[in-house]
């Protein structure tokens, strides 16, 4: 049985994982180049994107790296 999430918590995990979707498909990449990019695996990108995971720190890391961008900008979602 994994974590229950707040609504909120939820909601803000979604708003994450659109952000990641977002930039990844503007560098035109699928789930699959990203996830060999940032050496993770795919279905793990897939429910981050979806709002599935509480991803960690080094993980966003990982994923800026390889979109070639800050955890900044990737964080910049409405609160």
């Amino acid at each position: 049985m994994g974590t229950v999430y707040s609504k909120s918590e939820k909601a803000y995990l979604e708003r994450i994982g659109n952000r990641i979707r977002e930039l990844r498909t503007e560098g035109d990449l699928s789930q699959e180049k990203l996830a060999f990019a940032c050496d993770l695996d795919r279905t793990y990108i897939g429910s981050v994107e979806r709002g599935e995971r509480n991803i960690s720190v080094i993980n966003l890391r990982k994923i800026a790296k390889a979109l070639k961008i800050k955890v900044s900008v990737l964080l910049n979602i409405e609160e």
